[in-house]
């Protein structure tokens, strides 16, 4: 691998070559923003699906939304999407025990939250994404890096090779690309888990609301549409293989069996185990340099965070943001650059890993008297500025 020092400029008068690896929120984002400076740019994926139908919810909060509107997509998610600016807080019984307003962390002229079907946002960004001219090749993975004082050489798991500028891994939690550059960080379980499900909308449901004890740490659901709201329950981690995959509504719904208020309506459609997930919260920090030479990483890759504060994708998106301001200022793409965008990124991302972490421990730890209002209160405002 070629000593990060001697990490090549784009060719001068010529057009610069990306490498994105990975289609989820930042590979699609950074392609749409480097697309849109002319820059050329291939992304894989190894999903043959580009991930178009997994996942049933997410929670998007306002510094989240402020990127899409950067990507063009604002109008589009707004229309597929609910918007809401409390969330409420209640017994597991369904007593509502007092109804917070959210913070408007991406500017007071975006909602402070909006709920959404994952697939649907993924397939807004892959049409962007398709729309930009990028060169996209699914069922693809990066079977080898190969770095030199002019870029980098990589081999595909089609037989195929690419020649690069610069290469992006945005490949996730387990990137092998992370691996491949020989940064050694892995993720690591918190000790919670978490059931999914998407649902119809109950009227009544206008907001996200958490009951906190119960038989679980946390029994909630967010509103993802006019018709459609995604519900989770949140454990203690059980060893996954104890767990046969064609029980799991039958486990989702003795959990969430045991909460009232609207729990009941929800729980009458926990029915079909396909339809239900079940995932470990992990928690990575890449503290060091997130770029090895002339491969940069991006997301998941470099962080994430249980989503205690629901702000997963919104700190990947980030990602992709700063790191196309970067590359697009007109800059050398050199060392400096590369660590400026870790410097940029490193005690935000610290910032809301710890926060999000704390959450969660503390509710590991039953603590009943911990200051989790105040801590989302000061997390919340940071982010109102911009990453």
């Amino acid at each position: 691998m070629a000593d990060s020092r001697t990490l090549p400029q784009p060719p001068a008068g010529g057009t610069p070559t990306v490498l994105v690896i990975g289609g989820g929120a930042s590979g699609n984002a950074i392609t749409i923003l480097l697309r849109r400076a002319g820059i050329a740019v291939d992304l894989i994926e190894a999903k043959p699906d580009w991930n178009a139908t997994t996942g049933s919810g997410i929670t998007l909060q306002g510094n989240a939304l402020r990127v899409l509107r950067e990507l063009g997509v604002w109008e589009q998610v707004k229309a597929s999407g609910y918007a809401f600016g409390s969330l409420g807080v209640t017994t597991p019984d369904g007593t509502v025990l007092f109804v917070a307003e959210d913070i408007q962390t991406g500017g007071e002229d975006l909602p402070a939250t909006l709920g959404m079907q994952r697939p649907q946002l993924q397939q807004i960004l892959i049409d962007t994404v398709r729309a930009s001219g990028a060169d996209v090749r699914l069922g693809t993975t990066a079977e080898a890096l190969e770095q030199d004082a002019d870029g980098v050489s990589v081999r595909f798991s089609d037989g195929s090779e690419g020649r690069y500028d610069l290469v992006i891994a945005a490949d996730g939690l387990n990137s092998a690309t992370r691996a491949a550059i020989g940064i050694t960080d892995k993720p690591e379980p918190t000790g919670m888990a978490i059931w999914r499900i998407a649902a119809p909308r109950p009227e009544s449901v206008t907001r996200t609301d958490l009951a906190y004890g119960g038989p679980a740490y946390i029994a909630g659901y967010c509103p993802t549409s006019e018709n459609t709201i995604y519900a989770y329950v949140v454990e203690g981690c059980r060893d996954r293989t104890s767990i046969a995959p064609a029980t799991y509504a039958d486990e989702m719904r003795s959990l969430a069996q045991s909460y009232g208020g609207v729990w009941p309506e929800i729980t009458k459609h926990i029915t079909d185990p396909k339809k239900v997930n079940y995932t470990w919260f992990d928690h990575l920090l890449v503290e060091g340099s997130w770029h090895r030479g002339r491969v940069v990483l991006i997301g998941d890759a470099a962080h994430c965070c249980p989503p205690t504060l629901a702000q997963g994708a919104a700190m990947s998106l980030e990602d992709a943001l700063v790191l196309a301001e970067l590359l697009t200022s007109g800059r050398d793409w050199d060392d400096e650059l590369l660590r400026a965008y870790h410097d940029r990124r490193i005690p935000r991302v610290r910032t809301v890993v710890a926060a999000s972490m704390q959450i969660g421990q503390w509710q590991l730890d039953g603590v009943r008297d911990a200051d989790m209002a105040g801590l989302v209160g000061r997390t919340m405002n940071l982010l109102k500025e911009r990453p």
